[in-house]
């Protein structure tokens, strides 16, 4: 699944939990053999994110890394709290 895929999924896959869909940014950063999606929300959606102890940032971790099986680069996705 290409980059631009796989950020449409995560942006999708947040708004449906955040309250503050419009403050959602996610950026596509590539650094040496990994590929990552940082992900900025409103300060008071950043736990409706996380959820309770991780559970959800782990359930969309899950879901974008089984989508991305490419072996050149590996991917994360970071949750940036400002």
């Amino acid at each position: 699944m290409a980059e631009v895929d796989v950020k449409q999924l995560i942006i999708t896959i947040v708004e449906q939990l955040v309250v503050q869909p419009d403050k959602i940014d996610l950026q596509l950063v590539e650094e040496g053999h990994f590929i990552d999606f940082n992900l900025k929300v409103a300060p008071d959606d950043i736990g409706r994110v996380i959820g309770k102890h991780g559970r959800i940032a782990q359930a969309i971790r899950t879901i974008v890394y089984s989508v991305c099986k490419d072996d050149s680069h590996r991917v994360r996705l970071n949750i940036i709290d400002d």
